[in-house]
C-alpha cells in the first residue's frame, strides 16, 4: 500500500510516518503540510490511499478530499483530525472521504483500519459514531425491506461476500442491490450509504 500522510504538524507527520512505515505491507510514499501539496503528491505519487488532516493552512482537507477523490476515485482518503463536530464530520463525506476517525479514538491500529478501506469497508470512529446521532430520514421509506437489510450489513462494515452469505444471495445480486440502494439514497460510496442509514 502507497500511503501519503497530509498533516501541517510536522510531529504527527514524523509520529504516524514512523508507526505506519514500521508495516510491512505499507509505504509512506511522501508526506504533506497541507492540502494544496497532497493533491499535488497524488500526483507524483498515486496513492493507494491518503490519511487526511481536515483543518490545514490554504486548501483545508476537505477541499483537498474533494479534488482527489474527483480525479482519482480509486485513492482511499481516510481523515484523521481532531474535529469531530457533526457538520465537519458530514462535510467530509460528502466530499468523499471513504473513512473518519478522530485523533482522541483509539487509533492504534491505524494501518488496520486503512488495510479495511482498502478492502472496500467503511471506517468510522467511535466518536465519529455517536456524533451521527439517529433521527428520521424519509430518504430510507424508498428502500424495501430486503434493501433495508442489505443497507443495515453494509452499514456494519460487511463485505458483498459475507452479506450474500446471510441473506442467501449470489454477490452480483448483493452488488446490484447496492446500486440500486445508493440511487435511492441519494450517496456515492459504501461510506456515505452507512453513514446516511446509521443517522435514520
Amino acid at each position: 500500500m502507497r500511503l501519503i500522510i497530509a498533516d501541517d504538524d510536522p510531529l504527527i507527520r514524523a509520529g504516524l510516518e514512523k508507526r505506519l512505515s514500521r508495516e510491512p505491507d505499507i509505504r509512506v510514499a511522501a508526506l504533506a503540510k497541507d492540502g494544496a501539496e497532497a493533491i499535488d503528491l497524488c500526483k507524483t505519487h498515486v496513492p493507494d490511499a491518503v490519511l487526511m488532516d481536515i483543518r490545514m493552512p490554504g486548501t483545508d482537507g476537505i477541499a483537498a478530499t474533494r479534488v482527489i477523490k474527483s480525479l482519482y476515485p480509486h485513492v482511499k482518503v481516510l481523515v484523521l483530525t481532531t474535529f469531530d463536530d457533526r457538520p465537519v464530520i458530514q462535510q467530509a463525506l460528502a466530499a468523499g472521504a471513504d473513512g473518519y476517525l478522530v485523533k482522541t479514538d483509539k487509533i492504534a491500529n491505524i494501518a488496520g483500519q486503512l488495510r479495511l478501506l482498502l478492502e472496500g469497508t467503511s471506517v468510522l470512529g467511535t466518536d465519529v459514531l455517536k456524533k451521527l446521532t439517529p433521527r428520521e430520514n424519509p430518504i430510507l421509506e424508498r428502500l424495501t425491506p430486503r434493501e433495508h437489510d442489505i443497507a443495515r450489513l453494509v452499514s456494519q462494515g460487511k463485505t458483498n461476500k459475507e452479506i450474500a452469505a446471510e441473506l442467501f444471495l449470489s454477490e452480483g445480486t448483493v452488488r446490484n442491490h447496492i446500486v440500486v440502494i445508493m440511487e435511492k439514497m441519494e450517496v456515492k460510496n459504501r461510506t456515505q450509504l452507512s453513514t446516511v442509514y446509521l443517522c435514520r
